[in-house]
């Protein structure tokens, strides 16, 4: 897949060509247009996740969707505009795996070089439902703790944030 630069061709106000220039010094070059220099930032995606303890495990999503299709993933997704990242996860999770929770806590917060996307993970509690596929997921399923399919995962991600819960439990 081409890096997300190279995917805009044209300027969004005018129309005009755009292209790559050092706007300031220190700075990578942004991407410029040519006609009505107005500059066109490249921005990370947010998205957040949810570590969910369930019944002596924890739930994990099967994905029906690419990238990662058939692999495990902590249920979430991307915040939309306006929208706080703690409620997008509580959505995400129903979407996902038809589950109610609220935010217990923040986990830790993943980005990674060359990547586009800043992932914010959360402890999160279940408060209704009962684990099911729903919206991009295949299944879900509980996974006790020392049996999590380390080889299956999808994201980089999630396998961070599943490590960082199981050192807090080891921790605790």
């Amino acid at each position: 897949m081409p890096l997300r630069h190279e995917l805009y061709k044209f300027c969004p106000l005018c129309g005009g060509g755009l292209e790559k220039k050092i706007v300031q010094a220190k700075e990578p070059p942004r991407l410029v247009c040519s006609d009505c220099d107005f500059v066109f930032y490249l921005d990370p995606k947010l998205a957040g996740i949810a570590i969910i303890p369930y019944e002596n495990g924890l739930v994990l999503a099967r994905r029906s969707i690419d990238p990662g299709y058939g692999l495990w993933v902590a249920p979430g997704g991307f915040v939309d505009v306006g929208e706080r990242v703690e409620d997008a996860v509580i959505r995400e999770v129903h979407e996902e795996v038809l589950l109610t929770v609220r935010i217990d806590r923040l986990l830790n917060v993943y980005s990674y070089a060359g990547r586009s996307t800043v992932i914010v993970a959360y402890v999160t509690e279940v408060v209704a439902g009962r684990p099911g596929g729903g919206d991009e997921t295949l299944e879900a399923r509980v996974f006790p703790l020392q049996q999590i399919p380390w080889n299956e995962i999808a994201f980089a991600s999630t396998r961070d944030a599943l490590r960082d819960y199981l050192a807090l439990q080891r921790s605790v």
